[in-house]
């Protein structure tokens, strides 16, 4: 699988990941502070063994500002089906805008740029 394919999917398994680490220990607030900071650690450990290959296999194929933008559009995707279906919230308008604003910002990063020799 290429680069252009490969690079999007393993930011889309590490996304789901950190959503986990971050912000899973929410729905077990009778955890102990260091019980959810081992098992956040300990999900992120396998989060970071997707988004490292992601952004090495991508970088060269993609530009590191054109990974970022991808990272931040994948990461807002992927909360807002976390926060609807595991933490139960309702998604709202702002949420949504904000969503726009950032596919908005990949169509612009992924504009072609015009070069000068």
């Amino acid at each position: 699988m290429s680069a252009y394919w490969l690079t999007p999917l393993l930011l889309v398994g590490s996304n789901i990941l950190m959503t986990f680490a971050w912000y899973g220990h929410l729905k077990a607030p009778s955890w102990p502070m260091w019980v959810a900071i081992l098992v956040s650690w300990g999900i992120a450990f396998f989060e970071y063994c997707l988004a490292v290959p992601a952004n090495r296999l991508g970088y060269g194929t993609f530009t590191g500002q054109q990974l970022k933008v991808m990272q931040e559009v994948i990461t807002l995707a992927v909360f807002a089906v976390f926060s609807v279906a595991f933490l139960g919230e309702q998604l709202r308008w702002n949420f949504l805008a904000a969503g726009a604003c950032l596919v908005a910002a990949v169509v612009f990063i992924f504009l072609p740029v015009e070069t000068r020799p």
